[in-house]
């Protein structure tokens, strides 16, 4: 059987990294690519956990390379998923799972015969700039043009295999789960619960 990623997919800010976690806390078989990045780690992040931190330099050879399934800059920094990891855990049968911005995405349709989208969406616009200013890592400017992408991005929703809305993360995961097939978990009622 040939192996079939998906790709989370929604604007900065929607919740798409917690409701993976929130999925993958019960399911932790589902392996998450990690990506490539010329951003600074912010506090917490972890070198090969939370991203693969490299400099311009680096990020170059790996595009020209074609050692990236996809890649974007977005808001001055350049991002990018490395696809050996990828195949390696696909062709293992793995359930894969890869979060992008939405032109991430787009390359990845474009270059993969067979994916399946997701598309994480906030229930209000309020919602979607309360979670980014709560970070407290980026300026003003900054969350400006994250929402102004993210107004531009949402169309996206409609190229997509399934559209989730975040209201609240428990319902999004289990959302999730039954789009990736998943068997509930041995003595839960539900599937992240």
């Amino acid at each position: 059987m040939k192996f079939v990623p998906t790709v989370v997919v929604g604007p900065s800010g929607v919740g798409k990294g917690t409701v993976i976690s929130a999925v993958r806390a019960k399911y932790p078989q589902v392996w998450l690519s990690v990506s490539a990045t010329t951003r600074q780690p912010r506090p917490g992040e972890a070198e090969g956990r939370n991203y693969y931190f490299v400099d311009e330099s680096q990020f170059d050879t790996m595009a020209a390379d074609g050692d990236l399934l996809e890649w974007a800059t977005y808001q001055a920094h350049r991002y990018g998923t490395p696809c050996q990891p990828v195949f390696e855990m696909g062709r293992s049968g793995q359930c894969v799972l890869i979060e992008v911005e939405v032109a991430g995405a787009k390359q990845i349709k474009e270059r993969l015969q067979r994916v399946r989208t997701v598309f994480i969406t906030p229930p209000n616009w309020s919602i979607l700039e309360e979670r980014l200013r709560g970070r407290g890592t980026e300026s003003d400017s900054v969350i400006e043009q994250r929402l102004a992408t993210a107004r531009r991005e949402m169309a996206y929703q409609s190229s997509c295999d399934a559209v989730i809305v975040n209201h609240q993360v428990a319902d999004a995961a289990d959302q999730l789960v039954r789009f990736l097939g998943l068997a509930p978990v041995k003595g839960s009622t539900s599937p992240t619960e």
